[in-house]
């Protein structure tokens, strides 16, 4: 394994599995440099075609690959936990440990880090949120049987937009776990503090069990090259659903539409739902994810593999080192060069955010190395593995 890998090995890990995972992290940090940095230039869900520009549509397209990739490898690694330790009840165990140890860290560590207010006035429960109460719940899915449980992943994925008509009133008993599951919105918990549930958890439940149980294709007897015709099938499969639903402008999407600009009519055909996200919007993130993961593990053990898994091996301590530095580097910003964008210090292009987000990575890269290594070596302190 080369030089680049922490310790020389992963903690038995799959690479592939660390390098996707890496992969996506850095489309994430492009698209959190997005966030800081263009901020004047919001984007909407889905997004505005005739007001958004080609680049900062790909650049925020990518970013849609993160939180699906994310919550699917995250029930893949809980599997592969429970086939290192003692199955099942192991697996349940870390899992709500995990995961409440996840939502403790996105209203505490996280939403400051976005804010910078102490006391918060608002909460936003986002991806770590949202990955969080799905390891809490996949605690429990996991003592179904395979074949229920990843019928109900599906039919969790597949079936969740028949439900995108159902509303509640504020004030109903039904507002706070409707907006918690599906209709993303605002939840009052005082007059000075507002949740914001920026993530329904309804369809990352679905994905993160589908995750855990394609498990056994990673599981150590199975043969690479049946593995990865099983990623090859399943990715395939995804894209081509994606394919014939979208071109239909069928079920659980907003109608794309032919523009005059050819360049805006592919950019309406992909400009999909993320919250919640729809059955199109995992089909085609999910479909390519799986096909990255077949391509990065056909690549072997390049540097390029080894380097994104690096940052793959230690993704919480990268993601809260990253939201940390980039709000430093906004602070010194607006210090030294005052709001220039309104009320936000802003760049003036999305060239600006890609260079930024092409630096960002050298710079973290030897302190995200040294915690996956620490990770690799001290087995023994039990909250690491929880980073």
């Amino acid at each position: 394994m080369s030089d680049a890998v922490p310790a020389g090995r992963l903690r038995q890990r799959l690479l592939s599995i660390d390098a996707l995972r890496g992969l996506v992290i850095l489309f994430m940090l492009l698209d959190h440099v997005r966030e800081t940095f263009l901020l004047h230039r919001q984007v909407g869900d889905p997004m505005n075609i005739d007001t958004t520009e080609p680049a900062l549509f790909v650049s925020r397209t990518l970013a849609h690959l993160c939180a699906p990739v994310f919550v699917l490898l995250t029930g893949l690694s809980a599997y592969l936990y429970g086939e290192k330790y003692q199955g099942r009840a192991d697996v349940s165990a870390f899992l709500f440990k995990r995961g409440v140890f996840l939502v403790v860290l996105e209203f505490t560590l996280v939403n400051f880090a976005w804010t910078f207010q102490l006391p918060p006035s608002v909460i936003y429960m986002q991806v770590i949120w949202a990955i969080g109460v799905s390891m809490i719940a996949l605690a429990v899915l996991v003592w179904l049987p395979r074949p229920l449980l990843i019928g109900l992943a599906l039919a969790i994925i597949a079936g969740h937009n028949l439900l995108d008509g159902l509303h509640f009133a504020t004030g109903s008993v039904m507002h706070i776990p409707w907006a918690i599951l599906h209709d993303r919105g605002w939840i009052d918990v005082t007059d000075s503090l507002r949740l914001r549930t920026s993530y329904p958890l309804l369809p990352w439940i679905g994905v993160i069990a589908l995750g855990y149980g394609i498990g056994p294709w990673f599981a150590g007897a199975m043969p690479a090259s049946l593995r990865q015709r099983y990623l090859l099938l399943a990715g395939a499969g995804a894209m081509l659903g994606f394919l014939l639903l979208r071109v239909m402008n069928g079920y659980g999407e907003t109608p794309w539409q032919v523009h005059d600009s050819g360049v805006q009519t592919l950019m309406s055909f992909f400009n999909i739902t993320k919250y919640p996200p729809s059955l199109l919007f995992l089909a085609l993130t999910l479909g390519v994810g799986l096909l990255l993961l077949l391509a990065l593990e056909r690549l072997g053990q390049s540097r390029w593999v080894s380097t994104l898994a690096v940052f793959g091996a230690a993704p919480m301590f990268f993601y809260l080192l990253h939201l940390y530095v980039l709000k430093v580097l906004y602070v010194l910003a607006v210090a030294l060069l005052g709001l220039n964008q309104g009320t936000h210090f802003g760049f003036d292009s999305v060239g600006a955010v890609w260079l930024v987000a092409l630096l960002l990575p050298l710079a973290l890269y030897l302190p995200v190395r040294w915690f996956a290594g620490l990770k690799a070596r001290r087995r023994d302190i039990a909250w690491l593995k929880y980073l």
